[in-house]
């Protein structure tokens, strides 16, 4: 008996708490906690550094604002390039595609990389065989592939579950912090401007801006939420305030627990050890194991959120012929867009060999440099969204309120256009690399959106030439190129 049809529409009935578990997880707040946040202490503003988070999250809940409002007048899950080509045109749209999928990619590469690492020594501290990085990054990218080839509802759960453990252990040494107290009390730093503004802060906001990756991605599920209209927004704000108020308190704790003075002598020194250090002082030697334990699982939750994401991006990119036709297809039993995921697996695989062959370390270079290279894209295609917002609304005056539709997207353009500058100023130091490598990677970026809108063009002039006009189709990038 043949099998049914496919369909080129994805399903779900995601509510808001699954959507924000997706984004949360991507996010990968562990992972942040013990090594972004030392960094950030030991780099940027010192014990100032939670303040930093709580900027950070201002900004991007200004963006929130003018990205919610577009949500009823774009009903696709296209997120960033979708809203982007109805405010900015086709071509600038197909470009920011391409770019956004540039972006995802590379932030999944990092993890790969970072798990690789993680779990190889992992194993060796517990008397395991020495197995070299990519045979564990392999392993991961298999699990990974096989979620996200079925249901969403399954990763949905899988995410719930690891990203309820990882916050549970941060969260339980956050209390007892608070209620023991650190080698000096509890610090205040964080509520003194001469604290916040002491050190480097513009290297702290980078790195702050960098720990909020993922929120966005809550509108490439829409095809997937119960009530995508209240669903998506609701699910935006809920994961920035959550992820914004679990840095803040948590990278308190972490100063509290050393010491204004010291925190930055011990994050200095060992900025990647530092949280495990801190975790088996305060809960013991069971409460540092788990920790390491759970890192891992963090960095598992981030693929497969990643993974779910760049996929999405890929089934639409499919569905408008920008990429191949049948990534645009969805499971008939899974409604899940599997040849898509499928080809997000074996490019991962392809890219992660590329590292190997080439001999980079896992850490220092796989993670950094992609890591960094996610930072500098999702803040670009942040940038084009505000900008997007205002004169989409100024355009077609579908929406008449001033703070939604102009007010915060200018003050989120504003915010983010500075934090964009910082980066692109400290761009060698976030790599962990030289200036020729920066601009190097920032050339990849720009020659990826440059694609995207090569593509847009000669589409429209075939069009022309053949006199035929689009005709709108299920997915956006019809309209879009």
């Amino acid at each position: 008996m043949d099998a049914p049809p496919e369909r080129n529409a994805l399903t779900g009935s995601l509510g808001v708490g699954s959507i924000v578990f997706m984004v949360v997880a991507a996010a990968a707040p562990l992972t942040v906690v013990a090594g972004t946040v030392p960094v950030g202490i030991a780099l940027g503003d010192g014990a100032g550094f939670p303040a930093t988070f709580v900027i950070c999250c201002a900004f991007l809940l200004l963006f929130a604002v003018g990205f919610c409002a577009m949500t009823r007048h774009v009903p696709n899950a296209g997120a960033f390039y979708t809203y982007v080509q109805q405010g900015l045109g086709r071509v600038t749209g197909l470009g920011s595609a391409f770019l956004a999928l540039a972006t995802y990619t590379a932030v999944q590469l990092a993890v790969y990389g970072y798990i690789g690492a993680t779990l190889q020594g992992l194993v060796v501290h517990y008397g395991g065989p020495e197995l070299p990085w990519p045979v564990y990054a392999v392993a991961a990218l298999a699990l990974v592939g096989v979620l996200g080839y079925r249901n969403i509802e399954l990763s949905s759960k899988v995410l719930g579950a690891l990203l309820l453990c990882e916050v549970g252990i941060v969260l339980v040494f956050d209390l007892v912090v608070t209620v023991q107290g650190g080698e000096d009390g509890l610090s205040t730093a964080f509520l003194k401007p001469s604290e916040v503004a002491s050190g480097s802060p513009g290297i702290g906001i980078m790195f702050a801006i960098a720990s909020f990756l993922g929120f966005e991605a809550t509108a490439v599920f829409r095809d997937e939420a119960r009530d995508p209209e209240r669903t998506v927004p609701r699910a935006t704000y809920l994961a920035l305030l959550l992820i914004g108020g679990f840095y803040t308190l948590s990278s308190w704790a972490l100063v509290s627990a050393w010491g204004d003075g010291e925190v930055v002598k011990q994050a200095g020194a060992d900025p990647g050890g530092i949280l495990i250090t801190t975790m088996t002082r305060y809960l013991g030697t069971v409460g540092g194991d788990l920790t390491q334990v759970l890192l891992v699982t963090s960095l598992f939750a981030a693929l497969l959120s990643f993974h779910n994401v760049v996929a999405r991006y890929a089934f639409s990119l499919g569905n408008s012929a920008a990429l191949p036709a049948s990534w645009g297809r969805t499971h008939a039993r899974h409604g899940s867009p599997h040849l898509a995921s499928l080809a997000q697996s074996a490019s991962a695989l392809v890219l992660l060999g590329v590292f190997v062959a080439a001999g980079l370390d896992p850490v220092t270079q796989v993670f950094a440099w992609m890591a960094g290279t996610a930072t500098l894209g999702v803040l670009v295609l942040m940038a084009l969204t505000c900008l997007a917002v205002v004169v989409f609304f100024r355009r077609t005056k579908a929406d008449t309120r001033l703070w939604h539709t102009l007010l915060a997207p200018v003050l989120g353009l504003a915010g983010l256009g500075a934090c964009l500058v910082l980066t692109v100023s400290n761009f060698p130091l976030l790599i962990g690399g030289s200036t020729g490598l920066a601009l190097a990677i920032e050339g990849v970026l720009a020659a990826f959106f440059a694609v995207g809108v090569a593509l847009a063009l000669a589409r429209r002039d075939a069009a022309r030439a053949t006199g035929r006009r689009s005709h709108p189709t299920h997915s956006p990038l019809e309209e879009t190129v």
